[in-house]
């Protein structure tokens, strides 16, 4: 059921790759709630993804661009307004990459340059997206930021790597720029700490079913799917959470304030 709580916002949506990614859920949830937006994701992403397919469903248009540099950005920016006739009122943030995970480096043997890359892709990209956009004045007034991120930012988990340095990153720039962009525009930035969730991205972390099943058993409301944290992204574009910004919020069916669980404990005297 839709309510049309995004009716007439107009926005950017980064990181839709297919049907089991957040953004491309996001972007069918805004959709079925009257917004309008523009697709983007890296060239290469978009080779390997099924953008078009979205962007046909939704009526909307796909621009390319690198997130992490700025001539893609300031293009896409421009390009975005000039498409959807104004300013924007909401911007995703779903991008997130390293090189050390995906060639299954030992975190005690990184290679530094790629772990550069994760901060740039996964963390820094963000700061360039809401800096470009400060810029070009880009941004509605109430206009609203949010960024993908996760607990590894706060807590350890084997196989996560440098991500959970990239995270912890992604999250401090919220609040930072979060602070910026709410004294200048009154423009919220938000992170939202999800689930694990059974994306592309996801299921390249190692042993990621085993810990799909723990944290599933650890939160008394069980796993957040994507189609919920689409939802909660909605709302968090809405004129509902105006008051809302530099805050990590929390999209876990309450896994990060659980100690242990009754089917945890089920499952060890098993």
């Amino acid at each position: 059921m839709a309510y049309n709580l995004l009716k007439g916002k107009k926005g950017i949506i980064f990181g839709a790759l297919n049907e089991s990614s957040i953004a491309w859920k996001t972007a069918e949830v805004i959709h079925a709630e009257g917004g309008e937006f523009v697709l983007t994701n890296a060239p290469i992403a978009m080779r390997m993804g099924e953008i078009n397919a979205l962007a046909e469903k939704c009526g909307a248009e796909v621009i390319p661009a690198d997130a992490t540099s700025m001539e893609d950005l300031e293009n896409l920016i421009s390009k975005s307004m000039e498409t959807l006739g104004g300013k924007l009122d909401f911007i995703l943030h779903s991008i997130g990459m390293s090189p050390n995970v995906r060639k299954g480096k030992d975190y005690g043997d990184l290679n530094y340059d790629w772990m550069l890359k994760t901060m740039d892709v996964s963390a820094i990209s963000f700061h360039k997206v809401m800096q470009t956009a400060e810029k070009l004045d880009a941004m509605n007034e109430w206009g609203s930021i949010i960024a993908l991120t996760y607990i590894a930012a706060q807590r350890t988990y084997p196989d996560y790597s440098d991500m959970a340095q990239a995270k912890a990153m992604l999250e401090s720039i919220a609040r930072s720029y979060g602070a910026r962009f709410g004294e200048k525009k009154h423009v919220r930035v938000n992170t939202i700490s999800q689930s694990p969730t059974m994306t592309t991205a996801g299921s390249g972390v190692g042993g990621f079913d085993v810990f799909l099943d723990f944290a599933d058993k650890m939160s008394p409301l069980g796993n957040a799917t994507a189609e919920e944290c689409a939802n909660y992204i909605a709302v968090m574009f809405s004129d509902f959470t105006r008051k809302v910004t530099m805050q990590n919020l929390m999209h876990d069916g309450g896994f990060s304030t659980s100690g242990i669980t009754d089917r945890i404990v089920e499952q060890f005297n098993k």
